[in-house]
């Protein structure tokens, strides 16, 4: 089983919103981030949204003011909440734990399967 297990995914059609959670499945070693990547067909895997462990976030210019990042009172869970979705935003999204060095070095890091989302009429 991955290390973490996304949720949430489905079809919708523009301007709907979904939320997606993720949760850690066990054997997840200490980490300091959280966020979610998404990959749509033909295209490169990119970040969505992220979010520190003492609450700092960062998004994708194109999902700002519409996508939250969260993270939820248990260990190594995270959501994100998509609203007025557009037909761009199609893709698989891949959830993932890292943990970075003080430097901004990334030392390990833990994904999940990824769960598919589509908006489309």
């Amino acid at each position: 089983q991955a290390p973490l297990v996304e949720s949430g995914g489905g079809l919708v059609q523009p301007g709907q919103s979904l939320i997606l959670s993720c949760a850690g499945s066990g054997g997840i070693f200490t980490i300091n981030t959280m966020g979610w990547y998404r990959q749509a067909p033909g295209q490169q895997l990119g970040l969505v949204a992220s979010i520190t462990n003492d609450g700092r976030t960062n998004y994708f210019d194109s999902v700002k003011g519409r996508f939250t990042v969260s993270r939820g009172d248990a260990r190594n869970t995270v959501f994100l909440q998509m609203n007025r979705l557009e037909p761009e935003d199609t893709a698989v999204y891949y959830c993932d734990a890292a943990y970075y060095t003080r430097h901004g070095a990334l030392q390990y890091d833990y994904w999940g399967q990824g769960t598919q989302v589509t908006v489309s009429t």
